[in-house]
């Protein structure tokens, strides 16, 4: 999985974050502190955060949900874009991994928008349907393990208002979803995501080719 946009010659990238990267310094921080993680592979780009914050801002959303957590730059990118009633549910299994996030969300001063739930995904997810969350949230962020995106999506899709957004990550994972030689699980289930909202009526699509490709989805 790359850290930086797929495709793009070194110094075509470098040039992109020298015009348009606006990374507070928390942010920067964070991300080199992840650098140096066995698992630094699992971090989102910083121009992908930095949209995602934008698309947040243009939404004009007050409560997010994010699936995967790992180090926090996501949820605390999202956070930074929120306004101060703003909040974040967040969903992971390792509190190894969310005990950097955590400790970086109160050097920025964000922890108190942020709701972690420490369990599988699924079930905080169908928690929050249970009691009556359907239609709450403005916009998911869907990043982690990839054999339960579907799962992940259906849920989230309940939970977003109409006119509210998913955010997919991974789905052209490193350009492995075009090679028909690659037949591992992981794969597979992307591929078959990617198939799948291709042609799903329920929500309008763009698959926006920034980092490791993130399919937008707005729920009509």
């Amino acid at each position: 999985m790359p850290k930086q946009t797929l495709g793009l010659e070194q110094n075509v990238y470098d040039y992109l974050l020298s015009v348009s990267l606006r990374e507070p310094e928390i942010l920067t921080q964070l991300r080199q502190e992840t650098a140096q993680h066995p698992r630094s592979m699992m971090q989102i780009s910083p121009e992908q955060g930095q949209f995602m914050a934008l698309l947040v801002q243009l939404l004009g959303a007050k409560k997010t949900l994010e699936v995967g957590v790992f180090t926090g730059y996501s949820s605390l990118v999202v956070a930074l874009a929120l306004p101060t009633d703003g909040q974040v549910v967040a969903c992971d299994i390792s509190e190894e991994f969310t005990a950097i996030a955590q400790r970086y969300w109160q050097q920025a001063g964000v922890a108190d928008k942020i709701d972690l739930h420490i369990a599988p995904a699924i079930e905080t997810l169908d928690r929050l349907l249970a009691n009556g969350e359907a239609e709450t949230f403005d916009f998911a962020f869907i990043d982690a393990d990839k054999s339960g995106y579907d799962d992940y999506y259906e849920r989230s899709l309940k939970l977003v208002r109409p006119g509210g957004l998913i955010a997919i990550d991974n789905v052209l994972w490193s350009g492995a979803v075009a090679d028909p030689q690659v037949q591992d699980n992981q794969t597979k289930k992307i591929r078959a995501l990617n198939q799948k909202l291709h042609q799903d009526q329920r929500v309008n699509i763009s698959l926006v080719p920034i980092a490791d490709g993130l399919t937008l989805l707005r729920k009509i």
